[in-house]
């Protein structure tokens, strides 16, 4: 059984700093697309981050480019979003997702909540001005 663990979240000042965890289990698949998705109160959820593990490639919101990075450690099944100047519009939910087929694109991943079979709990990250 799949499962996703995030940890990491937290409240912080705009401009701070926090990195979310995201500890994969049950999931045996070398090369997939995993991901953060982040949902504020009455919004859609949204794709912030995603890596596709097989080589790397990264995508990011246009809203937090520059100020998150995606990484991954394959020996420990984790992915991180580190998030750097944070803002009060980054407080959200956050979730960690997963998936080895539908959001894989030709090497790259699909940023559509839609796409990611395997989600976390979600973890809450508040920034206050």
């Amino acid at each position: 059984q799949v499962q996703l663990v995030e940890s990491g979240g937290g409240s912080v000042q705009a401009g701070g700093s926090l990195r979310l965890s995201c500890a994969a289990s049950g999931y045996t698949y070398s090369s997939n697309c995993m991901g953060w998705f982040r949902q504020a109160p009455g919004k859609e959820r949204e794709g912030v981050a995603t890596i596709y593990t097989g080589g790397g490639r990264t995508y990011y919101a246009d809203s937090v480019k520059g100020r998150f990075t995606i990484s991954q450690d394959n020996a420990k099944n984790t992915v991180y979003l580190q998030m750097n100047s944070l803002k009060p519009e980054d407080t959200a939910m956050y979730y960690c997702a997963a998936d080895p087929l539908t959001a894989v694109l030709a090497g790259r991943c699909s940023a559509a909540a839609g796409d990611f079979g395997y989600w976390g709990q979600g973890t809450q990250v508040t920034v206050s001005s």
